[in-house]
């Protein structure tokens, strides 16, 4: 079964999608780029607060869904610089327990939507 997920407490999508679709226990959320949902501004000009937004949308999504960052088994992480790569991972770890911690890719791209520096998705299993 198939339920879309979607909270003002993320951005709105700004596409054809949504910001999670839940299939029977599991989660794909939409990757998050650094917005602040409140105002719909990007932030920018720091790569940690950068990351920190990304990772409070995805938390907003996760906690619509009734789940956590224990739940996450997936992530990826879209950089457009790999030199951020340091900082990104540093604020990223900071939501997880280093023991339980999901499966990880990190990429570096071109280009992102907007322009910014950090995108991240994730699945997570209930």
């Amino acid at each position: 079964m198939k339920k879309i997920i979607n909270t003002p407490n993320a951005p709105a999508p700004i596409g054809p999608y949504n910001q999670a679709t839940l299939v029977n226990d599991t989660l794909y959320i939409s990757g998050q780029i650094p917005i602040d949902p409140k105002t719909g501004e990007l932030v920018s000009g720091d790569i940690k607060k950068e990351t920190q937004q990304s990772m409070e949308n995805l938390k907003a999504i996760l906690t619509e869904a009734q789940m956590t960052f224990e739940d996450v088994v997936k992530a990826t992480i879209f950089v457009k610089d790999m030199h951020q790569f340091a900082a990104i991972n540093e604020v990223y770890g900071s939501y997880f327990n280093p023991d339980t911690a999901p499966a990880r890719e990190t990429v570096e791209v071109a280009n992102l939507p907007k322009f910014v520096n950090v995108e991240i998705s994730m699945i997570a299993i209930k």
